[in-house]
Order: structure tokens, then sequence, then C-alpha cells
């Protein structure tokens, strides 16, 4: 077997797991060896013998035979490998509408009647061409579409970007406008005058960077975008001056906080990669962000955090575990952003069980997918606001 179909047969069987069917490793292999005896040209004896290795039950059957008819075939012009990843999820094929053009009405000559000529032969005096540069076309393309040249420039431009955290109210006190008295300050600038109190100065509570904590998908399903992402955190990291602590997670968590701080983008990422053992693998994020909770938070949130999730949502636990986990997470952090690399696509619906017991506990679900979602993200960095989101609040006080 050619090593490309040995890598489309794993990717199929990734497609498999999204969709909840037992494609377990153990049965990608079994299918790997039985294509030594299935002839692969024959399509019809192909999809028996996948079936019949991957499918349990009689309700996976439509999932899986509208999985194999997507997967395996010549891909239409336009499709994306984004609109194939977003397969895990239910889809909606949508014919585009186009709007008829509209009909220019003749100029009128002189005398203010039509000239009788349909084809005028004068031609018009300036014509305006619409284009897009070759930076804007880049930073709307996928990450996961990028040639090697792309790649290289996406990285680039990655590394430039300029990144600030929101401010937050400290609990130290300087000079400034508010309504507390600074005595201090007012005494000793009497003493100018002679012990007479002509003004009186004020204090108001500083403000500091907030932290943040992100949590890294970097699992088998999270393959095409992991290298970019760990690009992007490490300018994350250099832009916020250490008010940022890293965690990866697979079927494990691993602290690389310390790795990507380096200097060096590519020394940092080898480092992060030798750091995590799980690089690749399966995903349970429940019981990743429950070790998280008890091992990690009371140590890293503190003076609150924001924390960024980053993961397509394809989790092999229970989704209880994780709705749990998830909700005392929110009640630990400041806010609570889920980053979900699949949401770039039009077609996009979080329907899977791990993504629907996150999402009652997530303050903001966005995009992470090219170059405008990361300024999209710089931008909502900056301008975070202090308070936590309403819902949040609400849910306090009716605990209380």
């Amino acid at each position: 077997m050619s090593g490309q179909l040995f890598a489309h047969v794993l990717a199929f069987g990734r497609i498999l797991r999204g969709l909840e069917i037992g494609a377990g490793p153990d049965r990608t292999i079994d299918l790997v060896h039985a294509l030594d005896e299935v002839p692969i040209g024959s399509r019809r004896d192909f999809y028996h013998a996948a079936r019949s290795l991957f499918v349990r039950r009689r309700e996976e059957i439509p999932a899986f035979d509208r999985a194999f008819e997507v997967f395996w075939r010549k891909p239409a012009e336009g499709s994306t490998r984004l609109d194939l990843a977003a397969m895990g999820e239910k889809r909606r094929f949508r014919r585009p509408a186009f709007a008829p053009a509209r009909e220019t009405p003749p100029r009128a000559s002189a005398g203010g009647e039509p000239p009788n000529d349909p084809n005028p032969q004068e031609p018009p005096l300036l014509q305006v061409t619409l284009t897009y540069s070759a930076r804007e076309v880049l930073r709307h393309k996928d990450f996961a579409e990028l040639t090697g040249e792309e790649l290289d420039r996406v990285r680039a431009l990655i590394r430039d970007l300029r990144w600030k955290a929101a401010p937050r109210p400290s609990r130290r006190h300087g000079p400034g406008g508010g309504r507390p008295v600074d005595l201090r300050r007012t005494l000793r600038r009497s003493l100018r005058h002679g012990g007479e109190i002509l003004e009186w100065e004020r204090r108001d509570r500083l403000t500091r960077p907030r932290r943040l904590v992100v949590l890294a998908d970097i699992s088998g399903s999270m393959e095409r975008y992991t290298r970019l992402l760990l690009l992007f955190l490490h300018a994350l990291a250099r832009g916020l001056e250490g008010r940022i602590e890293t965690f990866l997670f697979g079927t494990r968590l691993t602290r690389v906080t310390r790795e990507l701080a380096g200097g060096d983008p590519d020394t940092a990422l080898a480092a992060a990669a030798r750091r995590a053992p799980d690089w690749s693998g399966g995903t349970r994020i429940g019981e990743t962000i429950r070790e998280f909770n008890f091992r990690w938070a009371r140590r890293v949130l503190g003076g609150g955090a924001h924390v960024l999730l980053i993961s397509d949502g394809w989790d092999l636990g229970e989704p209880e575990l994780l709705g749990a986990e998830m909700a005392r997470l929110q009640r630990s952090a400041h806010r609570v952003t889920w980053l979900n690399p699949l949401l770039g696509s039009p077609e996009y619906e979080p329907l899977a069980r791990g993504i629907r017991a996150a999402l009652p506990y997530v303050d903001d679900f966005l995009p992470v997918h090219n170059l405008a979602s990361l300024e999209d993200l710089a931008s909502r960095l900056a301008r975070l606001p202090r308070e936590r989101p309403a819902r949040r609040q609400q849910r306090s006080r009716a605990a209380v």
C-alpha cells in the first residue's frame, strides 16, 4: 500500500470518530491489512470491507454512507479541507444565489432621445476593475489550505501581530482622579503653603494587564492547524511579556509555558513538541480540564484570568464530565473563550456531543482558521470588558 493511500485511510478513520462511529486504531489497521486482499479499484468491494469493520450498529449506516460518499470521491471545484473536517457536524448544502446583472440604461443624445445604435462604438472614459491584493487573499485563506510558500509568509505575518491584554483593576491604589482622598500627599503638598490645605489630592485603583491562560488541543484532528497555532501562542507569549500560561492537551495535560517563552520560534516549537507526549493522538477534553481544575486552577487563575480554549470539539470522553468541568472552569475564570477552527466553515453546526455539553459554559465561541480571525482575536483581547458576562453574574446570584 502506498503511503498516500495509508494517510487517506487514517484520515477517513478520524472522520468516522468525529461522527461517533467506532473507528478506533485497531479497526483502521484491520482495514489496512484487508486492502491487501480487497482490490482497491473496486469501489463496491472497498465499501463493504470498510463498512463491515467500522459499523457495529444499524443506526450508524446512514452516517457511514454519507461519510464514505463525501470522502472517497473526486473533490469538486472550490471544495476545501475545512468543509471536509466540518463533516463531523450536521452540514447543510445550499446553492449560491446570484443576483441578475443590472442593465445599463442607454445614454441620451443631445436632443434628449436615446441613440438608435444598440452597440455604440465609443469606449467608456474610465474603466475600474476591483481586485484583491495578495496579502488580502492570504489573510482570509484557511490555514489547512496553505502552500509551502504561503505558509512561510503567514508565519512572518503572525510574528508581526501586536498583542495587548485588556487592563484589570488592581488592589493597589495610586495617584489618580478617584473619590478616595490621598491624605499623605495632601499634607505633603500643604507644606508649600505654610500648612494650609488648598486642594485635596485624590487616589484611584491601579490597573494591570489581565492574565491569559491558554488550553490548546494537539490531537490528531487538529494536526492541520497545530503548528501555526503554536506559532500564534509563541507570538502571544512574547507580546504579553509573561502574562500568559500555556497548556497543551490530547489525552493528558502538559504545561509548556517555559518552552514557548524562548526567543527563537522554531526552537520554542521544537521544545514544546518534545514536552508533549500525546502529540497527534486522541482527545479527552473533559479529563484534561478536570486535571487543570484540580491541579493548576488555583495557581494560574488568580486575579481574574481570561481562559482561551483552542479545540475542534471532537472528544472521546464522556460529555457529562466535560459539561461539569467546563462549569467549574467558568466559575473560576473571568471569561472563557472557545476558539474552533471548524467554525470558519459556513456549513458548520456544533452538534457533536462534546461541544454541545461545553457550549452552555462558554462566553465567546469564535473561529481561529485564518489570519483574519487571529487579528480579530487580538482586537477582542485588547477591548475585553472589565465586568464578567451578565449570565455569569445571574448564575452567581442565583447560587448565593
